[in-house]
């Protein structure tokens, strides 16, 4: 069983992008509007890549940001032990993977596996991996949808905290099917956080209790 650290209130989030960094907005504004009621505050927000809106995002909110490149690492494994070290120096009690399009390995999951929280645009465990929405148009599903969960070493197989579903229109497309999706991804991602920050969780094999 794995239950929430001790920490200070509000809960210390960092938040890892790769792209737009539309789901860190989200969050970001949730901490703006809600206050110390929240329950947390995102204090860094780091990136794979220079020059993407997500850092920007979080300059224009005053979040101090870094950015650890796979490319200026000889190895995969020492990427991922300078990104888990990176993440560590801002004393995070929960991780939020963002859009964070690179696959993380024993170092950080050691550091960070039971508090990195990721989404996906699907009701896992049905259409895993970076094609969701594309794999649940696929199939001929009439309902997917946007789950929230905990990240492990698998391919978005963690344990799940949260999920919506999202009814599939005839006319719809990847694209427009996504967007719906992203709308509820980005309050269920806000919702989710706020939750584990103020009322704390514990992690039970595959199920996450929240109080």
């Amino acid at each position: 069983m794995a239950a929430a650290p001790e920490r200070t209130s509000p809960a210390r989030v960092v938040v890892l992008v790769s792209g737009s960094g539309t789901n860190l907005q989200a969050l970001l504004d949730a901490v703006a509007e809600g206050g110390a009621a929240y329950g947390a505050e995102v204090v860094a927000v780091g990136a794979d890549r220079d020059g993407i809106e997500g850092l920007r995002r979080a300059e224009r909110a005053g979040v101090p940001t870094f950015v650890c490149r796979v490319r200026d690492f000889a190895t995969r494994a020492e990427w991922d032990a300078a990104l888990a070290g990176a993440v560590a120096a801002h004393r995070p009690d929960l991780v939020v993977s963002a859009g964070f399009m690179k696959i993380v390995g024993t170092a950080f999951l050691a550091a960070f596996g039971d508090r990195t929280i990721n989404t996906h645009p699907a009701l896992l465990p049905s259409f895993p991996g970076a094609h969701g929405v594309r794999d649940a148009l696929a199939h001929g599903v009439r309902v997917t949808g946007c789950t929230v969960h905990f990240m492990d070493a698998g391919v978005d197989s963690g344990p799940i905290i949260a999920q919506e579903a999202v009814a599939i229109r005839e006319a719809d497309d990847e694209a427009a099917l996504h967007e719906r999706i992203k709308d509820v991804e980005r309050r269920l991602l806000v919702d989710v956080v706020g939750r584990l920050a103020r009322d704390g969780y514990r992690i039970e094999g595959r199920k996450v209790h929240i109080p």
